[in-house]
């Protein structure tokens, strides 16, 4: 299989069959001007084991987005309904839809209690993945993301999100990812945004690459949006 070149809400990963001995520099070299590389190992027909690269060369623990990428890959080439997609210790189960987006159960989150850093109030939120949510001006993000991003407490870095609530269903977000910097769109950020600004029920999640659809039920989160290949 040759790598190939997938879009989700302007967030643009790079899906490879599994590197031998990867490296940071190789996958900086295949990432390019994208914002991540997916490895992808089909496990069968409707089951796929992930690695998610960062544009840096570090690792993802998880992405909403590649996963649907990677699930939408695999059924364009088996033809199936719903995916299993692994990612470390994670599961996340895809469920294509009519008008071709595709659901994605992303299972338990966990929502911290708020926090100020730096005069600079937010929640934490676990996607799977590390996030800082911060209610305010989206366009905060370009100097609240690499402060929250490389602070001493996240020793492993974090995504960081800025969200305003439009209304009591609606969120308008930029996203700072870990590893990246601002991207259009973040699968397991508009989940954060959801569980960290509205924490319950069904939210839409505004970012400049387009709109994602966040379910929240009790402690379990389902996301839905598009995935389509560029080339």
């Amino acid at each position: 299989m040759k790598p190939s070149t997938w879009d989700a809400l302007g967030n643009v990963y790079v899906v490879s069959p599994r590197l031998q001995g990867a490296t940071p520099e190789r996958v900086v070299e295949l990432v390019g001007d994208a914002d991540g590389l997916v490895e992808v190992t089909p496990l069968a027909a409707d089951a796929a084991e992930v690695v998610i690269w960062n544009a840096d060369g570090s690792r993802a623990e998880m992405s909403g987005n590649a996963t649907r990428i990677a699930a939408a890959w695999l059924a364009k080439r088996t033809g199936a309904a719903t995916v299993r997609i692994v990612s470390g210790d994670r599961e996340v189960s895809v469920r294509f839809l009519a008008d071709g987006t595709a659901e994605q159960d992303m299972g338990e989150i966990r929502i911290g209690p708020p926090e100020e850093l730096e005069g600079i109030e937010f929640v934490r939120v676990n996607v799977g993945n590390p996030h800082a949510v911060v209610r305010g001006d989206p366009a905060n993000v370009v100097w609240i993301g690499p402060r929250l991003e490389t602070h001493p407490a996240f020793p492993n870095r974090t995504n960081v999100q800025v969200g305003r609530i439009d209304g009591s269903r609606t969120v308008t977000a930029r996203v700072w990812e870990r590893g990246v910097g601002e991207t259009s769109s973040s699968g397991t950020g508009a989940v954060a945004v959801a569980a960290g600004c509205i924490g319950a029920g069904e939210v839409e999640v505004r970012f400049p690459g387009g709109t994602l659809a966040v379910r929240l039920v009790g402690s379990r989160a389902f996301l839905t949006g598009p995935a389509v290949q560029l080339s």
